[in-house]
């Protein structure tokens, strides 16, 4: 009888246990963001392409849901020291990534060593918007088209350098992609960050770039770079004379950089639907979506599942890509 006794009040005190922790969970994820800073890591160095709209979207956030939300910096690796952090922070909510394809795809595609799994290793959030990467060349070449540098790549094999931000970079697997649709033969040269492809750009030592479309729009304006196409199904408000690759009979021929906010594995479920349903509210805003489109970006918006699931879609894309390109990165 004694011997029931405790294991009764054992199991009751467990069951306590759990109710109260539940209990806490959940008071914490009521009063979330208001006990501290959430810190939004941007894997990225301060003052590149993804800034500003990481930026835009952290003051949207504190205005919606109260709090503050601060953007913090934390780059290397293309992406990953920056990812990995989030992945090992506590799941309480104050610790958010702000990534993209280029990182979050690539860790599961391109590494020998997985640092993290988008999905296994995170709470997924909401897409926020995507960037469609563009072909572009020197001017200074005699390509008009996209036939054109398609059929100079044939008759020229490898003699085409193409410049990109690293190895699983969009710039990267956007021209690997090319490749692998025209069977067109080129020479990747890889870079750390944009400015210095577009300086080698400038000087002639690389012919084609396959960035997003706002990185090179200034050379395209001034004329030292040719837009040949943009590679989405719908023409984009940055470069709205150039053709689509679908228009020109490649929709398979696809890429953007899609940008996605995520949180540590284990993060509340109510914080999740919380930031999600802010995140949504945001998007719907026309004066931000205004502001996404002079920036280049498709506002995008959805539920967590849906990031999951596309997630899980471009991982089996790219995946494809990659193995096509050999390319592997210990």
């Amino acid at each position: 009888m004694k011997f029931l006794y405790k294991r009764v009040t054992k199991h009751i005190a467990l069951a306590l246990g759990l109710t109260l922790a539940a209990v806490g969970l959940s008071a914490h994820a009521q009063s979330w963001p208001s006990a501290r800073p959430v810190k939004i890591i941007l894997p990225a160095t301060p003052g590149g392409s993804s800034d500003p709209l990481a930026r835009l979207m952290a003051e949207e956030l504190g205005r919606t849901l109260g709090g503050n939300f601060i953007v913090e910096n934390k780059p290397g690796a293309n992406g990953n020291v920056g990812a990995s952090f989030v992945a090992k922070a506590d799941p309480d909510g104050y610790t958010i990534l702000f990534s993209w394809t280029g990182t979050l795809i690539s860790a599961v595609t391109l590494y020998k060593a997985k640092p993290f799994h988008p999905i296994n290793d995170f709470e997924s959030i909401a897409l926020i918007g995507s960037i469609p990467n563009v072909i572009t060349v020197d001017a200074r070449l005699p390509i008009k088209s996209l036939s054109d540098l398609t059929e100079y790549a044939k008759k020229n094999p490898d003699k085409i350098n193409f410049g990109s931000t690293g190895s699983g970079s969009s710039w990267h697997l956007a021209a690997e992609l090319y490749k692998k649709v025209t069977g067109v033969k080129m020479v990747h040269v890889p870079y750390t960050s944009p400015a210095a492809v577009n300086k080698d750009l400038i000087g002639g030592d690389l012919q084609a770039v396959f960035p997003g479309t706002m990185a090179v729009s200034a050379l395209v304006k001034d004329g030292r770079l040719r837009a040949l196409a943009i590679m989405s199904d719908a023409r984009t408000s940055v470069m709205p004379d150039v053709p689509t690759t679908k228009e020109l009979g490649f929709p398979q021929l696809e890429s953007t950089t899609w940008f996605a906010f995520l949180a540590p594995k284990g993060t509340p479920q109510e914080i999740v639907k919380k930031m999600n349903q802010a995140v949504n509210t945001i998007l719907a805003k026309p004066d931000i979506r205004q502001k996404l489109s002079s920036l280049g970006y498709t506002p995008m918006g959805g539920t967590p599942q849906q990031l999951k699931d596309y997630m899980g879609t471009e991982i089996t894309k790219w995946g494809e890509v990659v193995a096509f390109s050999g390319a592997k990165v210990d």
